[in-house]
């Protein structure tokens, strides 16, 4: 059996059920997100009690939540499953990221500052510095590149203004993420996505606002692209 994670059993201890299915939720959330559990497993109570060191009550209303942002799947007397990562879901979250982040972009552009250029500059430098895959003959995520490269998206979008706005971006960010995973198992290496990251920049810092939008909306669909190759 799995060792329980120490911060969900001192929540257990001290918080009532409805925080520590939040924390289970989340857990939860970002393994998906991440192809922990991949798109059409099943997600059984026993095996998830074990995983995260908890009761099935949390375990329960986490999948209920997770169900109801589209993640997790109710199979009518069969349990749960993970959502399915198909061309259609990836169609029109793509869809959405190229309308919102277009506006957040050019907002940005427009507004942004001194300190908004260097924000910029630093986060692209980093992820520039990071390898994309952990492993150098094969794909395999690169937790550091991800964290590098979600920074570098919302730093561009960070001189908007509008933080309601920031959050939704960044809630579709994660919701791509395990999209660009299983892309990138056919991606790499041949995409170069250094480059299309540092011409989306100098776009961007350069102030050529539909330049860079138009960089950021085909960056966003060479991914549809490629998960068309990469799905089953």
């Amino acid at each position: 059996m799995a060792i329980p994670d120490r911060n969900l059993v001192e929540v257990a201890e001290t918080d009532p059920a409805p925080t520590l299915a939040r924390q289970v939720m989340e857990q939860l959330r970002r393994d998906i997100l991440k192809g922990l559990h991949p798109p059409g497993s099943r997600l059984r109570i026993e095996g998830l009690r074990e995983r995260y060191g908890t009761g099935a009550s949390p375990i329960r209303e986490a999948l209920s939540q997770l169900a109801a942002e589209g993640l997790v799947l109710r199979v009518d007397q069969r349990g749960f499953r993970v959502a399915p990562a198909d061309t259609e879901i990836l169609r029109d979250l793509i869809e959405t990221r190229c309308l919102v982040e277009a506006a957040a972009l050019r907002a940005s552009i427009a507004r942004g500052d001194a300190a908004w250029e260097e924000r910029v500059l630093v986060s692209h430098h980093r992820l520039a510095r990071t390898p994309r895959s952990a492993e150098p003959d094969r794909f395999i995520p690169n937790p550091d590149w991800e964290a590098c490269h979600r920074a570098f998206h919302l730093a561009l979008l960070g001189g908007c203004g509008a933080q309601a706005l920031l959050a939704f971006c960044a809630d579709l960010q994660d919701r791509a993420l395990r999209f660009r995973n299983l892309s990138n198992q056919v991606a790499w290496p041949q995409r170069d996505v250094a480059a299309e990251h540092k011409a989306i920049c100098e776009a961007a810092i350069g102030r050529r606002s539909e330049e860079a939008c138009m960089l950021l909306d085909s960056h966003y669909r060479r991914t549809g692209h490629f998960l068309g190759a990469a799905a089953p």
